[in-house]
């Protein structure tokens, strides 16, 4: 496919992909921060919404069996306008935080069947070397969606909190906001995704028989619990910090926190951050694509994980200056940005054969397992531990990451471009 073409398509599917993600992972980390939910209820709950993830890999076949997967995309992409509408609605209740959940819960399965579709369509209309030339170009704007929601509409959510005086009404019409959004993403990819010759159900006897082929043939692949330990453990130390960031920035200098309120927020972390993030993605996707994944994967590693450090030094110090704060954070999730090209490379990589959609997502599956477990209890370790301890233990948390990579064989030529081999 001309690259022109992938160009008006790839970054509307994965800021799609990317924006309900970041709103069921992050934005309502915040929003019941600033509704008054404890950090320990926080974190708990709030992981369990990775299980659609985890359990994804369950229901992945289907996407292989019925129907295309640009069916499924547009299909779930309007499912998620709807669900986003309707969590505006619960928000006034008076037993919000359940109601909302509920339909968070049912909105994550939704997004995660996108997710399905969205990247075996990757694969299917892109050639090899195309899919490690635009993995930054997905990477970005799968960020690009997290600065729109988490660093937009936080900071919408805030100001209209400030100004209306009604923190729920606030968090309503963000979520109206971001039902539109969704809306208008679904829109343009109606007109402007291909219809690859290849985009057509796998062939078996039955859906039952579908199933347990592709199955087989995952846990049948070479080095297969090395496989699952790195897809388990890589974001070990992140799963942890992930949750309590948000929180740690909200919460009063007297908490350990650095007292920044819901609008400081959503600049310093969810806007300066994830573009310093975006643009560590781009730089992993060009380099791997300049000598491919194997000469990157231990420099990327160090470069997700070293800077964790960083967060040591916040909690520690906790500096007055909001441009200290931003630069520091910019620096670390640039660092995040980089290495996790190298993660999702990785997944591409061993998701071949003619089961790759179904593939690609029991490696997500697995992935999510090794970020929601962690951190459903990093809340209640913050609260025993006090801010400044749990991140030092963060960095203690890497160990476990740098192990797998030392295990994990990697094809020497994977993710370059054919001229640079």
């Amino acid at each position: 496919m001309p690259e022109t073409r992938a160009w008006r398509w790839i970054p509307a599917l994965y800021f799609a992909q990317g924006f309900p993600y970041a709103i069921v992972m992050t934005v309502s980390v915040v929003m019941y921060k600033t509704l008054g939910v404890s950090n320990t209820d926080i974190a708990l709950y709030t992981s369990w919404l990775y299980l659609p993830w985890v359990v994804k890999p369950f229901w992945s076949p289907l996407v292989d069996l019925i129907g295309t997967k640009r069916a499924w995309i547009l299909a779930t992409q309007l499912l998620l306008g709807l669900a986003l509408a309707a969590v505006a609605l619960t928000l006034p209740l008076p037993r919000f935080f359940q109601a909302s959940l509920a339909i968070l819960w049912l909105l994550a399965f939704a997004s995660a069947t996108h997710d399905i579709a969205a990247d075996g369509f990757y694969m299917l209309a892109l050639p090899s070397d195309g899919q490690a030339a635009f993995v930054g170009v997905r990477s970005a704007f799968w960020r690009l969606a997290n600065i729109v929601g988490q660093g937009g509409l936080v900071y919408l959510g805030g100001a209209l909190a400030e100004s209306t005086g009604s923190v729920a009404m606030a968090w309503s019409v963000v979520f109206l906001v971001a039902a539109a959004t969704m809306l208008l993403a679904a829109g343009w990819l109606r007109f402007t995704l291909p219809r690859p010759a290849i985009d057509v159900p796998v062939q078996h006897a039955s859906i039952a028989a579908g199933f347990s082929a592709t199955f087989i043939s995952f846990f049948r692949k070479p080095r297969i619990l090395t496989m699952l330990a790195f897809l388990m453990l890589f974001r070990f130390a992140e799963a942890q910090a992930l949750k309590l960031v948000s929180p740690f920035l909200l919460d009063a200098r007297a908490a350990g926190g650095l007292g920044l309120t819901t609008s400081q927020t959503g600049i310093a972390y969810g806007t300066v951050g994830v573009i310093a993030l975006t643009m560590g993605g781009l730089l992993g996707g060009f380099v791997i694509s300049r000598h491919g994944l194997r000469r990157w994967l231990w420099p990327m590693a160090i470069g997700m994980h070293l800077p964790n450090l960083l967060f040591v030094y916040l909690a520690f110090a906790q500096p007055e200056s909001f441009a200290v704060i931003c630069a520091v954070l910019a620096f670390e999730q640039f660092g995040y940005g980089f290495g996790f090209c190298a993660f999702l490379l990785y997944m591409v990589m061993v998701s071949d054969g003619p089961n790759r959609t179904a593939h690609y997502a029991i490696c997500t599956g697995f992935m999510a397992l090794g970020m929601m477990i962690p951190g459903m209890a990093s809340g209640w370790i913050q609260e025993q531990l006090g801010y400044a301890n749990f991140f030092i233990w963060i960095c203690v948390a890497t160990i476990p990451s740098f192990a797998v990579v030392a295990l994990v064989d990697v094809d020497p030529h994977f993710g370059r471009k054919a001229q640079d081999r």
